[in-house]
């Protein structure tokens, strides 16, 4: 059997000039990165605000297994089994970071036949997004530090100092720090912390931005730090706010690839979605909107993350109003839910089957809350039997939702046409009736209260009393009005990782909280969740090579 690199690296790729042609763009509205990725041009992006928006469409799964979901394959063959079908249909992805592609997760471009090209550069380094988003926010943490150790007019508090410094790799060393030491001219010593870029406020407001003028404005929000009086210090008081733009001019506008069938998709953004929001740019988004009929996008990790996200931060700050929802799945990871080790998952186990399909009747019954129609599909394997295939599909529409089996890993577009008529038929004849969780006007911990209950499914939430402090004095700074970014496992509805399935009787523990005032909303750390992940025993960086001439391999 191929494997993804080999699948991507044997497919042939049409210039991206005639991907964009398709769609009516002129080489003269992209700006070329080699012959296979572009960036949209400001006057493009400019000129598309008269024209109609499309169908939206989110992709979201279950909680990931060990065993794969295939959310990102399943909505690639989707795009490309609307394009089977004659529909005019875009694609608005995250981008890959280097953080999982070398840890555990691995790369972000689908799988199989059902992947966006070119799969190596995208995995990899793209068109520098991560990069330049890495250096504004180091910027930033720069001058912090140097305004320290020039005199601190601003009088900020050394130890109050809420900016981290980033990088896109995972590295737990840079967990917990101190920096300035060696000396006077070092600058004043101080503990410092690193995030993996992914999951840095600048990576949210690029992704929530919606113009170069409404970046800037928001990079002025931040709140960097303390100071004595305990009034907080922001990016714009420090000056930085220029140079970070700066920095930022190309990284704003959205990179247009393909799939393997030459579907167009927009890759723009990559918030992780159980430490961010979790999905791709908001620019991207809609700028497909107007660009096809068909906008195809997905959320991070499970609905309890992404989706929860997608619907309650993204769709509002950008009043985004989604017409249907797919819900992915696979045999395998529901049986995981139900206790099957990972070596006998493909043997049919209904036992196991029936007790682990309550995480996906969890998730169909959360999506149900925010008013837009559901299609569940099962990403199939070759080793799932009729006898369990048919106990989900039967699962699924005994429960009011429309459901179709995908095999678009094996069989590209065609293994999604299916799918694809599903999603079609719920399109014109249900409407979505789509409202966010929660009002804005609610209090802080209520909203993380409301999400606790309603999607996690818990008792209630437990807040330490740092948590409680830090919840009441942002309320009493004028935060109070912004949605919550909930940081959880995404293993487990619950912030236990180990507890699969649907569980039960156990409240959230919420441990800290603070503001991203550029981004717009109050991330909320919950359970033993890590803003800087740390590298697996055996990390995919191991198994990945590149030969003499300059062929990569074990990129997956």
């Amino acid at each position: 059997m191929k494997t993804d690199i080999e699948i991507a690296q044997e497919a042939k790729m049409e210039p991206i000039t005639e991907v964009a042609a398709r769609l009516g763009i002129g080489a003269d509205d992209l700006e070329q990165y080699g012959r296979y990725k572009a960036k949209l041009s400001e006057s493009y992006l400019h000129s598309l605000s008269e024209k109609p928006d499309g169908k939206l469409i989110l992709v979201t799964a279950i909680n990931p297994t060990a065993a794969g979901e295939g959310k990102t394959t399943i909505s690639i063959g989707l795009a490309d089994a609307f394009s089977q079908l004659g529909k005019k249909v875009i694609l608005a992805l995250r981008e890959p970071s280097l953080g999982p592609c070398f840890g555990v997760k691995g790369g972000a471009a689908g799988g199989g036949y059902a992947q966006v090209l070119p799969m190596e550069d995208l995995n990899l380094h793209f068109t520098g997004d991560f990069h330049a988003i890495t250096s504004a926010n180091n910027l930033l943490a720069a001058m912090i530090d140097n305004h320290l150790h020039q005199g601190n007019e601003l009088g900020i508090d050394p130890t109050r100092i809420v900016w981290k410094r980033c990088l896109d790799m995972n590295d737990r060393a840079l967990r917990n720090l101190v920096v300035g030491m060696g000396g006077k001219m070092e600058g004043p010593v101080r503990e410092d912390h690193f995030v993996i870029t992914a999951a840095s406020e600048i990576m949210a407001i690029l992704c929530l931005a919606a113009d170069m003028t409404d970046l800037r404005r928001r990079i002025d929000r931040i709140v960097v730090a303390y100071n004595y009086a305990n009034e907080p210090v922001t990016a714009g008081e420090l000056g930085a706010s220029g140079a970070m733009c700066a920095l930022l001019k190309d990284a704003i506008n959205p990179n247009l690839i393909q799939t393997i069938e030459h579907t167009p998709a927009l890759v723009h953004g990559g918030p992780f979605a159980n430490i961010a929001h979790g999905c791709n740019s908001l620019r991207a988004t809609k700028a497909a909107l107007k660009m096809a009929d068909y906008t195809i996008t997905e959320a991070g990790f499970g609905a309890d993350l992404g989706a929860e996200k997608f619907f309650d931060i993204k769709c509002r700050k950008g009043g985004l109003k989604p017409d249907a929802v797919v819900l992915v799945a696979s045999v395998q990871a529901l049986k995981y839910n139900g206790g099957v080790a990972k070596a006998q998952l493909r043997e049919e186990n209904l036992e196991a089957l029936e007790k682990g399909i309550v995480n996906l009747e969890k998730h169909i019954e959360n999506l149900s809350k925010y008013g837009v129609p559901v299609v569940v599909t099962l990403n199939a394997f070759a080793t799932d039997t009729e006898a369990e295939l048919s106990y989900v599909e039967k699962f699924c529409t005994e429960r009011g939702c429309a459901f179709a089996k995908a095999t678009v890993w094996a069989d590209g577009g065609r293994g999604g046409v299916d799918l694809a008529q599903q999603v079609l038929t719920v399109l014109e004849t249900k409407k979505s009736q789509f409202h966010p969780l929660y009002e804005d006007a609610l209090p802080l911990k209520e909203k993380i209260a409301a999400v606790a209950r309603e999607i996690y499914g818990a008792d209630g939430v437990s807040f330490t009393a740092a948590a409680g402090k830090q919840l009441d004095r942002l309320e009493q700074l004028g935060f109070g009005s912004l949605p919550v970014c909930i940081a959880k496992t995404q293993y487990s509805l619950s912030d236990d990782q180990t507890k699969l399935g649907r569980p039960s009787g156990f409240t959230i523990t919420v441990r800290e909280a603070y503001v991203s005032a550029g981004a717009g909303f109050v991330v909320v750390l919950t359970g033993t969740i890590m803003a800087m992940p740390g590298l697996p025993k055996q990390p995919a960086a191991l198994r990945i090579d590149v030969d003499g001439d300059g062929t990569i391999t074990g990129l997956s």
